[in-house]
């Protein structure tokens, strides 16, 4: 175990992005189609392909996710990773017509001081195509792919990822884009608000603070009161190689937004467009109800910890007035 995404076999991550535009673009791609459900609790979200992913809807199965910074303009990054897999030969195959699915969604980073006059085109479908062409098994977290030019409300964001077994051996990992409109630490600290899930010191093993103050408990939040419904989100991929129903992947990704709520405060709010995947490879049989209620819980706290580790890993974007990372404050 990498605690990484690619921990569950078959799983591929790859990162395209551009520094001056202080923007990119994350594929998760799959080496065989997986079962795949999503959730929405944030109130501003902007996603590819999400009726798809509806339980009551006949698609089952995807072939990679697609996460984007850009805000609308990044929707296009999934037609790169569409674009990349047909020249693969993946895809639902109907009567010889090749067609990859490939969900997405996106967050909002076009005010974070990069060069966003791209002209006519965004550049996202050329960045989704290079993200895909550059998946592998191992990835860097941090101010990558999606991540390189997420905000968080006093800290740079970034992207992270984390993975866990449940007792019988069961895998579930998570992939976390954090841009989210609150803060990832307690107060003006270097704790997390994950910190009780921390494993092996992945954040910086700070712990929580010895007592709470009420100022540790203000409400903090990017843009103050000019906070808007589109400028925030976070996103986040869980994987299990579970064998699940469309509809058991819906719940696992129900009980994964908990994980949200342990990292990020305050977190689903109207300002944010929190997305949560859940893809299953379908590898291990799993107890429907003690089974996927376990995989669910640890499913949240593997989302929390991968919230904090792309913060912990974030580095400042090298443009003027720019936040600064959790590393130049504490590391």
């Amino acid at each position: 175990m990498n605690n990484l995404l690619t921990d569950i076999s078959g799983v591929r991550v790859g990162h395209a992005g551009d520094t001056a535009l202080a923007s990119g673009v994350t594929a998760v791609v799959f080496d065989q189609p997986v079962v795949a459900a999503m959730d929405v609790r944030g109130g501003g979200p902007g996603t590819r392909e999400g009726a798809l992913l509806d339980v009551a809807n006949t698609v089952e199965k995807i072939d990679a996710i697609a996460l984007s910074g850009g805000s609308a303009f990044g929707l296009e990054a999934g037609g790169g990773v569409q674009a990349w897999l047909a020249e693969q030969g993946r895809g639902l195959n109907v009567r010889g017509a090749v067609i990859p699915i490939v969900p997405g969604a996106i967050c909002f980073d076009l005010l974070n001081g990069g060069n966003k006059n791209w002209g006519r085109y965004a550049p996202y479908r050329d960045l989704g195509f290079q993200a895909a062409a550059n998946a592998a098994v191992s990835f860097e977290l941090g101010s990558v792919g999606a991540g390189l030019g997420a905000l968080t409300a006093n800290l740079k964001g970034g992207l992270g990822s984390a993975s866990a077994q449940t007792k019988d051996g069961t895998k579930v990992a998570a992939l976390a884009v954090v841009n989210a409109l609150g803060s990832v630490t307690v107060g003006d600290g270097p704790w997390f608000w994950a910190a009780p899930f921390e494993m092996s010191g992945e954040y910086g093993g700070r712990g929580l603070p010895a007592s709470f103050t009420s100022d540790m408990l203000k409400m903090r939040i990017k843009g103050g009161p000019a906070a808007t419904a589109v400028e925030n989100t976070t996103l986040a991929v869980v994987v299990t190689d579970a064998a699940l129903t469309k509809t058991q992947a819906k719940r696992l990704a129900v009980m994964a937004q908990t994980g949200f709520a342990r990292a990020i405060y305050p977190v689903h709010a109207p300002m944010d467009g929190d997305v949560v995947f859940a893809a299953s490879t379908g590898e291990r049989p799993i107890d429907l109800l003690a089974g996927i209620t376990e995989l669910g819980m640890v499913a949240a706290n593997v989302v929390a910890r991968a919230i904090a580790r792309g913060v912990h890993a974030a580095t400042a974007l090298p443009l003027p007035g720019a936040l600064p990372a959790w590393r130049d404050r504490f590391g």
